[in-house]
């Protein structure tokens, strides 16, 4: 059983949208085994997406990230972070495939709603930064 990460962005909890989001998470099959609601600063925000540092966007990101509460997820299943990916569609909501995450509640590229981890590494570090 893999692990991975979702976020559910400040633009879906805004929106009330954290119980959909979770519903299309559970009926694809993945495994809901902790979850929080915090609310990023930006030097959090900053430190999770280190990656991105050298980015144009790094900035616009973190300051969205930190502009309200976040739930943060973490989902176990079979192949869990490819089966996650897919369910949440591509980066641009123009772009996703129809009846993803994405594709139904992304109001932007930025405001996307949901993050994911890409990989098993990244998955790791990305659940030890949120759980313990």
């Amino acid at each position: 059983m893999e692990l991975t990460l979702c976020l559910i962005k400040p633009d879906a909890v805004r929106r009330d949208l954290t119980g959909s989001v979770l519903y299309m998470i559970e009926k694809a099959g993945l495994k809901v085994m902790a979850m929080k609601m915090i609310r990023l600063d930006k030097r959090l925000a900053e430190g999770f997406y280190h990656v991105h540092s050298e980015r144009p966007f790094f900035g616009e990101l973190t300051e969205y990230m930190a502009s309200g509460p976040i739930v943060a997820v973490v989902l176990a299943g079979d192949n869990a972070i490819k089966r996650y990916r897919d369910l949440m569609g591509a980066t641009d909501p123009a772009q996703a495939a129809e009846g993803t995450i994405r594709k139904v509640f992304a109001l932007s590229k930025q405001e996307n709603s949901v993050h994911g981890s890409d990989a098993p590494e990244t998955a790791a570090f990305e659940t030890a930064y949120f759980f313990s």
